[in-house]
């Protein structure tokens, strides 16, 4: 019996395979690209452009450094990757992931690994900075769901956790036109990838 296909080729000419990734395979402007075209909140949200994962991982990068003043800069690059493995995979909310079950934390993760080896970072991060990202994203979820997905200040602290109203005041999520989106991302982790 043939076996489906199971690699995506890329605009670079790369092909990904999805079962055993190779960081030889990934190219930042593949991820950029992938992920300025991938709308969080599965596109409802408000607005003449969709919220982007590649916009939104700039907005938790800016949280975290705004968090942790102090981190290396190797984990600035590892919270602008958080969410990378999804320029192939897509942004599927909670409820479809945990439907999706096993496989799909399975798939994330060995694509997760191959992508931070290919830029330079350990395949698993460690806990703790794993835990910061995670933090700094719930804050760009809080603001998001906030700012344009129609949440309600008390049904986003009932699933992001209440947030420090310092951060939330000053931060404003921007909606861009992809191609805009895409350069910025790229140009922030050439920019962190140089500074390691």
């Amino acid at each position: 019996m043939k076996q489906p296909r199971a690699w995506q080729r890329m605009l670079s000419g790369r092909r990904l395979d999805l079962l055993d990734p190779t960081p030889v395979d990934i190219e930042i402007e593949d991820i950029a690209h992938g992920l300025a075209f991938v709308a969080r909140w599965n596109g409802q949200t408000r607005g003449d452009f969709a919220y982007s994962v590649a916009e939104h991982s700039l907005l938790v990068t800016e949280i975290f450094k705004l968090q942790q003043p102090n981190a290396a800069v190797k984990w600035q690059l590892a919270a602008l990757l958080h969410d990378a493995p999804e320029y192939v995979i897509g942004d599927m909310i909670s409820p479809v992931k945990a439907a999706v079950g096993p496989d799909y934390e399975a798939l994330d993760a060995r694509l997760t690994a191959a992508i931070h080896i290919r830029f330079g970072l350990p395949a698993q991060i460690p806990v703790k900075i794993k835990r910061q990202i995670k933090k700094a994203d719930k804050l760009s979820a809080w603001l998001e769901a906030v700012q344009i997905a129609g949440f309600s200040e008390d049904e986003a602290n009932k699933f992001f956790g209440k947030q420090d109203t310092a951060l939330t005041e000053k931060l404003n999520i921007r909606l861009r036109p992809p191609m805009e989106v895409r350069d910025d991302y790229t140009r922030l982790c050439k920019q962190l990838m140089d500074a390691v």
